[in-house]
């Protein structure tokens, strides 16, 4: 299981009744480690005048790793950490998260970034199995 639901939380789920801020401290309790990742690079992104922040640390176990995966590979969970912390998240071999400024989605160093050629030239023997 990749979140750590209350079952009160889980009840008014039934009735499709959560919001953005219940759902937003569920994934900060189950997820520290991805938790820690996005606020980190969300917040050097605001201090910046740069269109984004990283981080580029390799998680330091599968158990850390297996939760950046989860959060970032979920449209739900990843919507809703952009829109908490106002960014928009970028995330590449499995540990390179990027936090990009509002501004700067789709402009060119965004594109760059997600692209397949940005992806390849991250690639290392070493990241092939993540």
């Amino acid at each position: 299981m990749s979140l750590d639901v209350p079952a009160a939380l889980l009840e008014r789920a039934e009735s499709g009744r959560v919001d953005d801020a219940e759902f937003v401290a569920v994934v900060r309790d189950s997820l520290p480690y991805a938790w820690a990742v996005v606020s980190e690079v969300a917040a050097r992104s605001t201090e910046t005048t740069d269109e984004f922040a990283d981080h580029a640390v390799p998680p330091p176990s599968e158990a850390e790793r297996g939760q950046l995966l989860r959060a970032l590979a979920s449209d739900s969970i990843r919507g809703a950490l952009e829109r908490h912390f106002g960014v928009k998240l970028a995330f590449q071999n499995c540990h390179r998260v990027a936090a990009f400024k509002l501004s700067a989605v789709g402009g060119e160093t965004y594109q760059e970034f997600i692209s397949p050629v940005a992806q390849i030239r991250n690639q290392s023997p070493e990241l092939r199995d993540c």
